[in-house]
C-alpha cells in the first residue's frame, strides 16, 4: 500500500503505518488540547495508540488463522479507519474462510474478557457513548472499544469480517462468484447507509469507512470474478504477443519515443538472449524522466522481479504470481526462457469485458 512505511515484523507479517494515520493523531491531539490542555492531549493520544494496538492484534488473529491453511500475510497496514491484513488470498473453502474471518473478532473478545474479568474494567453505557472523554476510566473505555470492534466487524457488510462469514455461508449453496456478488451488493448497500449516517451526523470518519467498504466490496467482487474467468484458460489464450521491447542499454528517451509511437503502456526490457530483465511502466517512465532526465537508462526505472510463466501454464497461476509479487504484469516464456508475451491486469480486464459481452460465463 502506497504512503505507508514499516515499523516491524510480527509472526512473519510486516506491520506498516499509513501516513494518514498521523493526520488522525494530530487531529485528535489538537482537539483534546483545545478542550483540556496538554494533559488531555497526551491521554487522548495514548488511548488512540492503545486502540490501534488492539486493532493490530485483531489483524494478527486473521494472519495466524490464515497461516494454519498455508496462507501468508505479508503486510498489516494501519489506517485512520482501522487495520488491513493483506492476505495473499482468502481460503476458497467456506469453512476455512469462516475461521479466518472470525479469528479477528475473537481476539477482541479475548482482550475485552481480560480487561473486564481479570483487570476489573466495567463496561457501561457512559463508557460506550463517551469513549473520547478522559474522565472515564481508561480500561473501561478500552474494553468498550473492543466490544464495539467485535459488534462492528460482525456487521454482514462485505468485505468486513461479518460480510466474509456471510459470503462463506452463501458459498455453501451458490457458486463462489455468485456468493461474492450477493455479499458485495449487501456490503455496498451498507456503505451507503454508513455514508448517510456520517453525513447527517457530521461524522467524517464514518464517511471514510463507507467509501472504503464500497470500494473494497467492488474490488473483491471483481477479483473473484477474475479468478473464475481464469479457470480453464491457458496463459497463451490471453497474453499480449505483439509488442515493442527495450534493451538494457535503452534510455528513457528511447522509451518515450516508443510510448508515443505505439499504444503500449508498458515495455518489457529484454536482453540479447531474449530474457526478460524487467518492465518499464508508463508511470515509472514519467517519474524517472522528472527525477533523472531523458538520458537516464531504463534499467534504473524499470520494475524488476517480474513473475514468469510458461505459455501452457494456467492463467490463474500467472495471475496469482502477479498479485503476490505486486508486479504490473507477468511474462510468458518459451522452453528456452525467452520472452514470447506478457499479461497485464488491463488485458485481463478486457478479456472479462469481452466474455461478458459474449455471454460467456
Amino acid at each position: 500500500m502506497q504512503w505507508s512505511f514499516g515499523i516491524g515484523r510480527v509472526f512473519g507479517s510486516e506491520i506498516r503505518i499509513h501516513l494518514t494515520f498521523f493526520l488522525l493523531l494530530a487531529w485528535i491531539g489538537i482537539a483534546a488540547f483545545q478542550q483540556g490542555g496538554q494533559q488531555a492531549a497526551i491521554e487522548s493520544l495514548i488511548f488512540i495508540i492503545a486502540i490501534f494496538a488492539c486493532v493490530v492484534l485483531h489483524e494478527l488473529g486473521h494472519a495466524v488463522a490464515a497461516k494454519r491453511y498455508g496462507i501468508a500475510t505479508p503486510k498489516i497496514t494501519l489506517l485512520p479507519i482501522g487495520g488491513v491484513a493483506e492476505l495473499e488470498r482468502m481460503p476458497e473453502n467456506p469453512r476455512e474462510e469462516i475461521v479466518v474471518a472470525l479469528a479477528g473478532p475473537a481476539v477482541n473478545v479475548v482482550i475485552a474478557a481480560i480487561l473486564i474479568f481479570i483487570l476489573g474494567a466495567s463496561v457501561s453505557g457512559d463508557a460506550m457513548t463517551a469513549l473520547e472523554d478522559p474522565r472515564n476510566n481508561f480500561l473501561a473505555r478500552l474494553a468498550s472499544v473492543n466490544v464495539i470492534l467485535v459488534l462492528f466487524n460482525l456487521i454482514p457488510a462485505f468485505p468486513m469480517d461479518g460480510g466474509r462469514v456471510l459470503r462463506a455461508l452463501l458459498a455453501m449453496r451458490y457458486p463462489r462468484t455468485r456468493a461474492t456478488a450477493i455479499a458485495a451488493r449487501i456490503g455496498q448497500f451498507a456503505a451507503f447507509a454508513f455514508g448517510f449516517l456520517g453525513l447527517i451526523g457530521g461524522n467524517p470518519l464514518l464517511i471514510f469507512v463507507a467509501i472504503f467498504v464500497y470500494l473494497a466490496a467492488a474490488g473483491e467482487s471483481q477479483a473473484v470474478s477474475l479468478q473464475d474467468v481464469a479457470r480453464g484458460l491457458a496463459t497463451r489464450d490471453v497474453m499480449i504477443s505483439h509488442f515493442e521491447t527495450l534493451t538494457p542499454q535503452s534510455s528513457l528517451r528511447d522509451a518515450a519515443d516508443a510510448l508515443l509511437s505505439t499504444t503500449q503502456h508498458e515495455f518489457p526490457v529484454v536482453d540479447g538472449s531474449g530474457r526478460l530483465r524487467g518492465i518499464l511502466t508508463r508511470a515509472g517512465m514519467v517519474a524517472a524522466i522528472q527525477a533523472r532526465g531523458m538520458d537516464s537508462p531504463v534499467i534504473e526505472a524499470m520494475t524488476t522481479d517480474i513473475p514468469l510463466q510458461p505459455a501452457r501454464a494456467p492463467l490463474s497461476a500467472g495471475i496469482e504470481a502477479m498479485q503476490k509479487a505486486g508486479a504490473p504484469a507477468f511474462g510468458v516464456v518459451d522452453a528456452d526462457g525467452a520472452l514470447i508475451g506478457y499479461v497485464t491486469p488491463e488485458n485481463i480486464g478486457e478479456l472479462m469485458m469481452v466474455r461478458a459481452a459474449a455471454g460467456v460465463g
